[in-house]
C-alpha cells in the first residue's frame, strides 16, 4: 500500500512540474475581424447596375455625433456604394464646445460661440466662418481605405426655417464656402451656379402637410430644384411623389442620420437608402442617373418610385417557373427571390411573404375557357404615385 501511495505522489509531482513549465499567454484575443460589411445583393435592371446610396448625412461639423471618418466606415459596413456628407452650411451645434476645447490656442478663454448659427442673422453676416468643404475632404480621404468601393459625392445642406422655407441638399458642389447668402433663394442659386443638383429634403417635416410653400414655389418656378427626398429615415411622404412625376424630378430615400445607423439593423432593416440605376459607379454616371430620374427610394422594407421602374426592378429580382398541375387543372409555380430585399405579394385576398433568397409556391387556376391564367398579384411593400401598390403580371408558362 505504501508503495502505491509513493507512486501516486511521484506522479503528482510530475504533473505539477509539467503545468509549471507550460507557457501562459500574455494576451488572448477571442474575436477576430468582428466588423463585417453587409453585402446587399441586387439585380441588374435593363442593363444597368443598381447602386446603394445615402445622399443626406451629418457629422460633428454641423449637428451630428460622429466624425466624417466614422460616417464613411459606417456607410461601407452598411453595404453602401455611394455616400454624401451633407453638413449644414448655416448651423454647427458643436461649435461652442469646440471653441472651449481650443481656448488655449485662441489667445484666451472663449465665453460663447459667435458663429455657430447664422440661419437668422442680419444681412451683413458672412455666414459660417470656416472651411465648409472640410467634411467632404475628410470623407474622401477616409474612403480611400476601401479602394473604389465607396464613391463620395461633394455636398452640403442649405438650412432655413422648416415650415415656410425648408431644407435643401446641394449635391456635386465644388465650393461649399461660396453657397451661403442671407437670402435662401440666392443660396440655392449659388449652388446651381456650381452645377449642383438640389434636393428638397423631408417635405413634410415640421409641417402639417406636404403642400408646396410660397418659397418652394419660387424655387421650383426658377427650376432650382432637381429632386425630392420622398423617404427620410423612417418617414415616407407619398404626396411628394406626384410633383416628381409632374416636374420630372428624381426621388431619394436618405437617412438624414445624426446618431448611429445601428438602429436599422436592430429593427431588422437595411438603412434607408436610394437605389440608383447607372452604368457604373462614377460621379458622371451617377449624376446622369439622377438627372434621368433612375432612382427608387427604400425605407424599412418599403420601396417607392416610378411605376415602370418598380415593375422592372421586381421582375429582375424575382424569377419563376412552372412546377406541376393539380387535379383540377391549377398550375403551381415557384417564385424565387434572388435579392437581399424582402417582398410581400397579394394574390386575391391572400398575402405571401417572399423573403430574401427564398422561394414560395403559388397556384393559379384556369380561365373559364380552359386556358392557363397569367400569374397576377400586387406587391404590397412597393409604392407608386397615388399611394398604390404596383400590379405585376407574369406570363403563364404551364404545360
Amino acid at each position: 500500500m505504501k508503495r502505491v501511495f509513493l507512486i501516486l505522489a511521484l506522479a503528482g509531482l510530475c504533473f505539477a512540474d509539467a503545468a509549471a513549465q507550460k507557457k501562459i499567454p500574455e494576451t488572448i484575443t477571442f474575436v477576430q475581424n468582428a466588423q463585417r460589411r453587409t453585402e446587399i445583393i441586387l439585380p441588374q435592371v435593363n442593363g444597368l447596375n443598381v447602386y446603394k446610396a445615402d445622399l443626406h448625412t451629418h457629422s460633428i461639423y454641423s449637428d451630428a455625433e460622429l466624425t466624417p471618418e466614422e460616417r464613411v466606415k459606417e456607410a461601407w459596413f452598411d453595404g453602401l456604394d455611394i455616400f454624401a456628407m451633407t453638413d449644414h452650411v448655416e448651423y454647427r451645434r458643436h461649435e461652442p464646445n469646440m471653441l472651449k476645447f481650443l481656448k488655449g490656442y485662441t489667445g484666451g478663454e472663449v465665453k460663447k460661440a459667435v458663429n455657430s448659427n447664422v440661419i437668422r442673422k442680419a444681412a451683413t453676416e458672412q455666414g459660417i466662418l470656416a472651411d465648409l468643404n472640410l467634411p467632404t475632404k475628410l470623407a474622401q480621404k477616409a474612403a480611400k481605405a476601401y479602394g473604389d468601393a465607396l464613391l463620395i459625392i461633394p455636398a452640403c445642406e442649405i438650412t432655413r426655417e422648416p415650415k415656410t422655407i425648408g431644407h435643401f441638399n446641394a449635391l456635386f458642389t465644388t465650393d461649399n464656402n461660396a453657397i451661403y447668402d442671407t437670402d435662401p433663394l440666392q443660396s440655392l442659386r449659388n449652388a446651381k451656379k456650381q452645377g449642383a443638383l438640389i434636393t428638397q429634403n423631408h417635405p413634410g417635416w415640421s409641417r402639417k402637410t406636404c403642400d408646396i410653400t410660397e418659397f418652394e414655389q419660387k424655387a421650383f418656378d426658377e427650376k432650382l430644384i432637381d429632386g425630392v427626398e420622398i423617404m427620410n429615415g423612417y418617414w415616407f411622404y407619398p404626396k411628394a411623389m406626384q410633383r416628381c412625376v409632374d416636374w420630372n424630378l428624381y426621388m431619394l430615400g436618405c437617412t438624414d442620420i445624426h446618431n448611429r445607423t445601428n438602429h436599422y439593423r436592430q429593427n431588422g432593416y437595411f438603412r434607408t437608402m436610394t437605389l440608383i440605376f447607372a452604368k457604373e459607379n462614377t460621379s458622371k454616371a451617377i449624376r446622369k442617373a439622377l438627372e434621368k430620374g433612375h432612382t427608387l427610394a427604400y425605407s424599412a422594407g418599403n420601396i417607392a418610385g416610378d411605376a415602370k421602374l418598380l415593375q422592372d426592378f421586381f421582375k429582375a429580382s424575382v424569377s419563376y417557373k412552372f412546377l406541376s398541375r393539380g387535379k383540377k387543372g391549377a398550375a403551381t409555380y415557384a417564385l424565387t427571390n434572388t435579392t437581399s430585399l424582402d417582398y410581400k405579394i397579394r394574390v386575391g385576398k391572400r398575402v405571401y411573404e417572399l423573403p430574401a433568397f427564398q422561394t414560395i409556391t403559388i397556384s393559379v387556376s384556369k380561365n373559364k375557357d380552359g386556358q392557363d391564367k397569367d400569374i397576377t398579384f400586387s406587391v404590397t411593400n412597393m409604392w407608386e404615385v397615388g399611394y398604390k401598390n404596383p400590379k405585376i403580371v407574369l406570363k403563364a408558362t404551364a404545360k
